[in-house]
């Protein structure tokens, strides 16, 4: 067995930084969609794949893993959605044992209504504090570690 690699004391701080920063973050996204639109940073997340995707419609598995969610959760989460009237569940044709999720006409005016709220938070939150160079940083670094990631 490997012996394991400590962090060392810049590591750790910058290990902490990143996930208490990433979490305060969300919350405060999630805090934001909820009171102003009514609608979850999650949920707003499903809205935005399936506004993004061919036809506003996605397989149920490619939704769940578009948004790294388990199956389950996303049929919960679709389930909500469609009781909002935001999504409808549809057939597949070629293959009766899946569904699509897409969004409904209602749905796209909720996403439409909610983005000017969201990007506003998200340049309050996050872009008002970085420089060029951070976000160059930034973007360079997850771009590596999404790549490695992904395999």
């Amino acid at each position: 067995m490997a012996e394991t690699r400590w962090l060392d004391d810049d590591e750790q701080a910058t290990w902490r930084a990143y996930l208490e920063g990433t979490r305060l973050l969300i919350h405060a996204l999630d805090r934001q969609l909820e009171t102003d639109s009514g609608v979850s940073f999650a949920d707003y997340e499903l809205l935005v794949l399936l506004s993004e995707a061919p036809g506003h419609r996605l397989r149920m598995r490619d939704l769940a893993d578009a948004s790294f969610t388990s199956r389950s959760g996303v049929t919960r989460a679709v389930t909500r959605l469609e009781d909002a009237g935001w999504v409808r569940r549809v057939e597949c044709d070629a293959d009766r044992r899946g569904m699509h999720a897409e969004l409904t006409e209602a749905g796209a005016a909720k996403l439409a209504e909610a983005a000017p709220g969201h990007v506003s938070a998200v340049r309050e939150h996050m872009f008002d504090h970085l420089d060029e160079a951070d976000r160059a940083h930034i973007r360079d670094a997850y771009t590596r570690m999404r790549a490695h990631l992904r395999g």
